[in-house]
């Protein structure tokens, strides 16, 4: 392996102001572990846990705060504490759900949703299995998860579904996307922000990101 010091900011460029790309140097060192057709299903189930709780981290930057006291050992103090958030996570089915562990330390209050999709083979369309959703979803500060932002047509597709079930504030983390996802998403979904640790260079005729890291669904539960 050849390797060069080189800055994360460097690297990689994003072109819409709602597109967010983490370009830490921890993130950029476990995405390429990550990547690498070496590493086993759990160290890829870490990685994506640990990789997860740091882009919540980005994620959660507008969080309001108010102010409050706390007595601390030595005398009372002025801090701040979140003002009353509530968060939602919405994996998509099924390899969103190794980013929900991660993403839960952080932040152990949230509810958890899930939306099935899957994407036909042939159109390289969305179908919708499954949509279970917190009851006051409307209320709530929502992440959608998914490890790849490919065609974008599944992501796009559960914002709608999380709309028309009265969804309004809603971010979605993915750990690597292709130009051609965010593209999709961009113009199909309005006032949604995308985080993502990179935007890799194209699709290729199946559908996969290049250079991506493979079936993150099939890499995360060891199956083919």
């Amino acid at each position: 392996m050849v390797t060069r010091e080189v800055s994360a900011r460097m690297q990689y460029k994003a072109d819409h102001p709602n597109v967010v790309v983490m370009d830490h140097p921890l993130i950029q060192h476990k995405l390429s572990i990550l990547r690498d057709v070496g590493t086993g299903a759990k160290e890829f189930r870490e990685l994506v846990k640990e990789l997860a709780m740091l882009m919540a981290y980005e994620a959660t930057r507008d969080f309001q705060l108010v102010e409050t006291t706390v007595t601390t050992p030595v005398a009372e103090a002025n801090t701040y504490v979140l003002a009353g958030k509530k968060v939602a996570v919405i994996p998509i089915l099924r390899a969103g759900l190794g980013m929900v562990d991660g993403i839960l330390e952080l932040i152990p209050a949230a509810k958890v949703g899930h939306v099935g999709l899957y994407r036909d083979p042939e159109t390289l369309k969305p179908v919708e299995y499954y949509c279970k959703l917190p009851g006051d979803i409307g209320e709530r500060d929502i992440l959608i998860i998914d490890p790849m932002l490919a065609t974008g047509g599944s992501a796009a597709a559960a914002v709608q579904f999380l709309r028309d079930k009265g969804a309004r504030s809603i971010n979605l983390l993915v750990l690597v996307a292709a130009p051609e996802g965010i593209e999709e998403v961009v113009r199909s979904c309005e006032n949604v922000r995308i985080y993502t640790c990179c935007v890799d260079s194209h699709l290729n005729d199946h559908g996969y990101i290049v250079p991506g890291l493979g079936d993150a669904g099939d890499r995360l539960f060891g199956t083919r």
